[in-house]
């Protein structure tokens, strides 16, 4: 059992909503979770700080998800988790993005939210994870001007010119896919000397003849006044400097959890990852944690899927011993 310390803090709402359990996170994770618990008449509330779906839905196709042979979009994907969460009962609210976790006893947490507070009895975390940034000359300054971190959303923008991914791990070689449907060139520059992403998607694209890869070379600035105009990057072996002529890049080089207002709440992993056991408990009790968000755990849709199941039965579980 854990301590809980009683907070002093006064509501900022007259009414406090009440549930039974607020998943924080509306992707893959999260609302299967709410699917199964509010299929189980279990008071569920999701609530999603931008529109449903994670990083999944902003996935051009998603071709190893069980029972779609020929694959499907992720936002299609998403769009039907959605559908069948509310379709059983679960109330999802979009654009509340949540502030503070709140223990206040056993059987009681409250959440804070950007527009009021909640009361709850489970809180599940499946916040997923954002894309990591380079911090480098002219990224951030052209940002929505060239610079993107779904080509899935932004891609099309770049029919018939040259572009540049940054990463060619699974994440970049499956966006780098649909570019190449309508882009004049698609140049892939990664940090390590080989590609770490599937052997199927190497295949696919590297023996495309819009495609160009340079291994071994860092990319040091995003260059352009208005708009993208080329990346300057260097040979990490013998330190020459190149510069690439490009319309448009896309950066994919990892992710970071979305954990920075869960800090001295529950316990993280130095990546800031939610360390939890097999039953998606974390190390304060009343609080899951499940998806991306998750230490040790691969940014697989399937997987995600997995967890929140598991959490719903873990949340049905603990409910009925209260």
């Amino acid at each position: 059992m854990f301590d809980f310390k009683i907070s002093g803090k006064s509501q900022r709402k007259s009414e406090t909503k009440q549930y039974d359990l607020i998943v924080v996170g509306g992707g893959a994770a999260g609302l299967t979770c709410a699917i199964y618990t509010s299929r189980d008449s279990i008071k569920t509330l999701v609530l999603e700080k931008e529109a449903t779906g994670g990083l999944a839905a902003s996935t051009g196709l998603i071709e190893n998800y069980p029972g779609f042979p020929e694959g499907i979009s992720g936002l299609e994907l998403m769009e039907k988790f959605h559908q069948q969460a509310e379709r059983f009962g679960a109330t999802i609210q979009e654009f509340e993005e949540v502030t503070e976790v709140e223990p206040v006893r056993k059987g009681l947490l409250r959440v804070h939210t950007t527009e009021a507070v909640y009361e709850t009895k489970l809180v599940l975390l499946a916040t997923g994870s954002q894309p990591k940034q380079l911090n480098i000359p002219g990224e951030k300054e052209l940002a929505g001007r060239g610079v993107s971190y779904c080509a899935t959303c932004d891609g099309p923008l770049f029919s018939g010119q040259d572009v540049v991914i940054i990463g060619a791990g699974n994440s970049g070689l499956q966006e780098g896919l649909s570019v190449l449907n309508y882009a004049q060139s698609v140049t892939f520059v990664e940090f390590l000397p080989h590609s770490p992403a599937e052997k199927i998607l190497q295949d696919r694209v590297m023996g495309h003849e819009k495609s160009t890869f340079y291994f071994n070379h860092q990319v040091m600035e995003i260059q352009g006044d208005d708009q993208v105009t080329g990346v300057m990057m260097q040979d990490r072996e013998s330190g020459e400097i190149k510069k690439l002529a490009a319309s448009g890049v896309f950066i994919y080089v990892g992710y970071s959890p979305d954990t920075k207002f869960l800090q001295g709440l529950v316990d993280l992993n130095r990546w800031g990852y939610i360390e939890s056991d097999a039953e998606m408990w974390t190390s304060v009790e009343g609080i899951m944690a499940a998806g991306d968000v998750r230490a040790d755990n691969p940014a697989q849709v399937s997987i995600a899927v997995g967890d929140g199941a598991k959490a719903a039965l873990a949340a049905r579980e603990y409910l009925a011993a209260l």
